[in-house]
């Protein structure tokens, strides 16, 4: 386990090594200091007579009730126990802790004003691998599950700890924290923002990214097994499309089809094949150039403020704006379109794949059985692969455009921020098991046909990093624990 110094904004990858990897984050000098000083203009404000929204006042509807200095910091606590509304399983644990990452980065820009000891809880809860039951559904955006992580901070209610639950008082004594009594702002701190959809998106852009390059070594290696023309990915005509990823796929794929004795085989046997071999750079390369979009993004996002309202000073003094920088609009799209470019490299995996299983166009035994007379081999694994692609496909619907109604007409359009990254992680996940398969077939399809002397090196090496723990497929165990355990392989990180 080892240790990042959070000194500037968090990038995707850094939100992954601390939510996957349980890298533990320190506070640099400097973030502090914006943590004392941000604090520092809040307690300003606090003390004046203005009146600024989640300072003095209620907040959402009620953000014209103004609160007594004596009431400030009821408010906070009763803000994370009204807002801690959700409702379902929890959070896996990779996601929780990727969540409370972005909180402490959001914190560490120095604007919302909280104190430091407050963001110095999370970090240790983190770092210790502590962590807040967070139940998945019932946000629109954010909200409810900062709220089910703050609450542990003020030693209310059950933390996870080594496969335990423990009571996070308990925890926090343990940590060396004394009981904390939330201040002004500091409930609505805590509980606003967009730490949770950004957590998630940090989640989706890198795993997204592993995804596809498995999809494009499996997508590579099942063109070779099945003999497509290459020629379709001659250089003289893929230069015409000028895309980014259209390129960078289709050389992927000369690179990694060079040497096949089998594509030199079928060279020139067919004018041309199904879209689904012969459209690889096409589909692949889009999703390529949409995660580098959405990882722009998602960059820029763990870099700015989503916090209301915001504690600025400058020549005119300090000042509290009341924004809307916890309307997750970008975040929101980007995971919708993360959906749509993973369904749609899912789908054209389960087309490869029924190629390849599919007696009416495969040039293999039927359904890849190593005993058609007993076996089903692969026929019901591509049912599942297909139930995948419908699931996808309905998870591909825009979150962002189911709009609604909340808090009394004030917040009177929403846009569905966290629960657009929840569902572009089931995506990926789907996309994930459909080329597992996808995989695990093409390998049995070389064994059946005996083509490891014919295969592109690449090709081979990819099936020799199947058959070092998925022996052939012959029907004398559940074909799901092969599935599974390829899944696991592809999410540690990309192929070799």
């Amino acid at each position: 386990m080892t240790e990042l110094l959070l000194d500037q904004p968090l990038s995707p990858q850094d939100v992954c090594d601390i939510a996957w990897k349980r890298k533990k984050i320190q506070l640099s000098d400097a973030a502090r200091q914006r943590l004392q000083e941000a604090h520092r203009r809040l307690r300003v404000l606090v003390d004046g007579e203005g009146a600024a929204y989640g300072l003095n006042t209620g907040v959402g509807g009620l953000s014209d009730t103004r609160i007594t200095s004596k009431k400030q910091s009821t408010l906070s606590r009763k803000i994370l126990f009204s807002h801690a509304t959700g409702i379902g399983q929890p959070l896996s644990a990779e996601a929780t802790r990727a969540i409370m990452a972005c909180a402490v980065n959001e914190y560490c820009l120095g604007y919302s004003g909280l104190r430091a000891d407050i963001v110095d809880r999370l970090v240790a809860l983190l770092n210790h691998d502590c962590l807040p039951i967070v139940p998945r559904d019932g946000s629109v955006g954010y909200l409810t599950h900062m709220a089910h992580i703050s609450l542990t901070l003020i030693g209310h209610g059950i933390l996870q700890v080594n496969n335990t639950e423990q009571s996070a008082a308990e925890v926090l004594k343990r940590l060396g924290f004394e009981p904390l009594i939330l201040e002004a702002k500091e409930g609505l701190c805590l509980v606003n923002g967009l730490s949770c959809a950004t957590g998630i998106a940090s989640l989706v852009t890198e795993e997204a990214a592993t995804c596809l390059q498995w999809a494009d070594r499996i997508a590579a290696a099942t063109f070779d097994v099945l003999g497509g023309q290459q020629r379709a990915f001659d250089p003289r005509s893929t230069i015409l499309r000028t895309m980014p990823g259209h390129q960078t796929v289709s050389h992927c794929l000369n690179k990694d089809l060079a040497g096949s004795a089998r594509i030199a085989k079928f060279q020139g046997q067919r004018t041309q094949d199904a879209l689904s071999l012969r459209a690889i750079p096409h589909i692949h390369g889009s999703v390529h150039d949409a995660l580098a979009s959405i990882r722009q993004t998602v960059t820029q996002e763990l870099c700015s403020l989503s916090d209301n309202p915001a504690i600025l000073e400058d020549e005119t003094g300090i000042s509290a704006f009341s924004e809307a920088h916890a309307v997750g609009a970008s975040i929101a799209r980007v995971m919708d379109e993360a959906a749509i470019a993973l369904a749609s490299l899912g789908a054209v995996s389960e087309r490869r794949l029924d190629r390849m299983v599919n007696p009416l166009t495969s040039p293999f035994p039927p359904f890849l059985s190593s005993n058609s007379g007993t076996g089903s081999g692969f026929m019901i694994a591509q049912y599942t692969a297909t139930s995948l692609v419908s699931a996808s496909r309905r998870n591909a619907l825009p979150a962002s455009l189911d709009g609604g109604i909340t808090s009394g007409l004030q917040e009177d359009i929403l846009v569905h921020a966290t629960p657009a990254a929840l569902k572009a992680r089931k995506v990926v996940a789907n996309t994930r098991s459909i080329l597992a398969i996808e995989l695990l077939a093409l390998c049995q399809a070389i064994d059946l046909a005996d083509l490891t002397q014919e295969v592109a090196p690449r090709t081979l090496a990819l099936y020799n990093t199947v058959r070092t723990i998925i022996p052939l497929y012959e029907e004398d165990h559940p074909l799901a624990a092969d599935i599974t355990r390829l899944e696991a392989l592809m999410l540690e990180g990309p192929p070799l």
